[in-house]
């Protein structure tokens, strides 16, 4: 009896091994007949809401079991020239079996070889060349937007449409805009997936492509797609790399009118002028530089974003605030308010195309960043850098706006009193043209010369300094040597270290020249010192250099060229030994450099006996 069970058990076994074989040899038939070329091809238009059209009939494949479809293009309904939207050199649909044997057909995945995707070429927002009629797609959009119509604050998400759709699958594909009846590429080399299992859960993009030479990475995900494409509020993340900028945004959105973002973002590039080139479609001369990093909570819409809590970092300086962006404009502008605890000025004006680098100011409005964002950014810092000049409690402004960059520091200490200055750059027709004003208020002579020896003459005490220079812009020594300007100082009582003006004398009255370094060895006591100055071509003419002491004023007029030697005449005017006496006046040469001058008698000079 067992025996029979069991061998009735291996045909009924057998029996239906030998009906799964027969059913997998017949289904290219049995699919081949159901799946013809028209039922594909009405398939996918019912989803996409194009016209479908296929080169050849489909050929199917039985392990895995697809469609493999040829030469397939996607046009508008009501276009009558067919123009693609979408074409593909091949499309390979995966197919359920079971329901291709029911005469239905299910996708579960479609990868498009070689795709071109045809956007329109106008300059409003980013679409397909055509749109959609009607689809799957488009009338459960139509339902999900009247789900959110009946409460938009929380919609009920039970009541979206649940079809199955699937993965689609893109390689090597390319997105073009069409101009002039020619195809222009916008991205090439595309490839990725997307994934949405059903319209009524999450989906992802993960994408590659190739846009203006650099490689880019995408991936977006949203827990609710079918609310964010009817124009609802939903989750949104995004996540944009790429070597010359990267983008990364988690938090809700919605994509209807204006659009609206709130959440975390984060942007970093390597190179703030690379990235703004890159960005613009053109190259300009200047070497990348403008590591800049921010993130902190943003919120706004397409055409005004603001990030809160802002944590922003330039060239390795790090500051918080509060920044705001504007997009409505064909410009974009950056303001904000930004607090540093340590800032290092050279490489921020720098990062903001106001210089090439710390020794060249050329380059960088004219034809980069003045003419691609518009900037107005406020800034304060504890402790900033200027080279080797250190201040602190800095407020300053940097500006850019449409062939224009300033750097304004309108208030700090440095050099033992207050200062306030300025680097312009205006972009006109026959080049750049930069200013720099200097202005300090009761500040250390001594702590100013220490930094500037050409100006070893002022005293340690108080006093105003005022400096303005206009040139082309170029590097620092190009700017002194063509520059136009005027100098000023005037300082009270105060030491003027290095002269012994008595030595000084002496070697007068022995009628040989001498080096200034061989009587620096004592110090002057100075009632005042007074400078006045003006700057043409790089070569300042000294109206007035006027040292008074109590017994003797010693002045100085002549030029001293940014290149090349010294050429003053000066003279020592001593108090008479009477109150009516006539002063005794002693005159002198001084040339050779600023670094190593000499003095020379002039012929006249009283000797020690006089």
């Amino acid at each position: 009896m067992a025996s029979n069970l069991a061998r009735y058990g291996l045909w009924i076994v057998g029996g239906m091994l030998v009906i799964a074989a027969a059913l997998i040899a017949a289904l290219p038939y049995i699919a081949s007949a159901q799946i013809v070329r028209d039922r594909i091809a009405l398939e996918v238009s019912a989803w996409s809401g194009y016209r479908v059209e296929l080169g050849a009939a489909p050929e199917i494949e039985v392990w895995p079991f697809r469609a493999v479809l040829r030469e397939v293009t996607l046009s508008g309904w009501f276009d009558p020239e067919r123009r693609p939207v979408i074409t593909a050199e091949t499309v390979e649909i995966d197919l359920s079996p079971l329901a291709a044997l029911r005469g239905d057909v299910l996708f579960s995945t479609a990868r498009l070889v070689r795709p071109t995707i045809r956007l329109a070429s106008d300059a409003g927002d980013v679409g397909l060349s055509t749109s959609p009629v009607g689809g799957r797609i488009a009338r459960s959009i139509d339902e999900a937007r009247a789900v959110i119509a009946r409460d938009p604050v929380n919609p009920d998400v039970s009541a979206l449409p649940r079809d199955p759709f699937g993965t689609i699958q893109v390689v090597d594909g390319r997105i073009v805009t069409t101009r002039s009846g020619k195809d222009e590429d916008l991205v090439t080399s595309v490839a990725g997936s997307f994934d949405w299992a059903a319209l009524d859960r999450p989906s992802r993009i993960s994408m590659t492509g190739i846009w203006r030479g650099e490689s880019v990475a995408l991936d977006l995900a949203t827990a609710r797609p079918l609310v964010l494409l009817a124009g609802g509020t939903g989750p949104l993340s995004v996540n944009l790399k790429s070597a010359p900028a990267s983008f990364a945004f988690d938090g809700t959105a919605s994509l209807s009118g204006d659009t609206f973002f709130a959440g975390s973002a984060r942007f970093a590039s390597p190179s703030l002028r690379r990235m703004i080139e890159w960005s613009a479609s053109e190259t300009t001369p200047g070497s990348p530089i403008g590591v800049v990093s921010i993130e902190g909570k943003i919120s706004g819409n397409r055409q005004r974003l603001k990030l809160e809590d802002a944590r922003m970092s330039v060239d390795g300086n790090s500051g918080v605030g509060v920044i705001e962006l504007a997009l409505a404009e064909r410009i974009p502008a950056l303001s904000g308010t930004l607090a540093f605890e340590t800032l290092d000025l050279r490489s921020f004006l720098s990062a903001f195309g106001a210089a090439d680098g710390p020794t060249n100011l050329s380059g960088g409005v004219g034809a980069d960043l003045a003419h691609r964002i518009d900037l107005d950014l406020r800034l304060s810092a504890d402790h900033a850098t200027s080279g080797s000049i250190a201040l602190e409690d800095v407020a300053a402004t940097a500006r850019v706006k449409r062939g224009h960059a300033a750097f304004d520091v309108s208030d700090a200490a440095a050099f033992g009193g207050n200062v306030q200055a300025s680097i312009r750059i205006d972009s006109k027709t026959e080049g750049d043209v930069v200013e720099i004003r200097f202005v300090g208020e009761e500040v250390d002579g001594g702590i100013v010369s220490a930094f500037a020896p050409v100006l070893r003459i002022l005293p340690t005490g108080k006093g105003n300094i005022s400096a303005l220079i206009k040139a082309p812009a170029g590097t620092w020594t190009e700017i002194l040597a063509r520059g136009e300007g005027s100098f000023s100082a005037n300082f009270g009582e105060g030491v003027i270290q290095k002269l012994d003006l008595v030595a000084f004398i002496e070697r007068l009255a022995a009628g040989d020249f001498f080096a200034l370094d061989d009587v620096a060895t004592g110090s002057l006591a100075a009632k005042s010192v007074e400078i006045k100055a003006t700057v043409s071509r790089g070569v300042a003419q000294i109206a007035k250099a006027d040292i008074r002491s109590s017994t003797a004023t010693v002045s100085l007029s002549g030029i001293i060229p940014s290149v090349g030697g010294l050429a003053l005449s000066g003279s020592i005017a001593r108090a008479g030994e009477t109150q009516s006496a006539p002063p005794r006046v002693i005159s002198f040469f001084v040339g050779g450099s600023w670094s190593k001058p000499f003095v020379v008698p002039v012929s006249g000079t009283p000797t020690a006996a006089d």
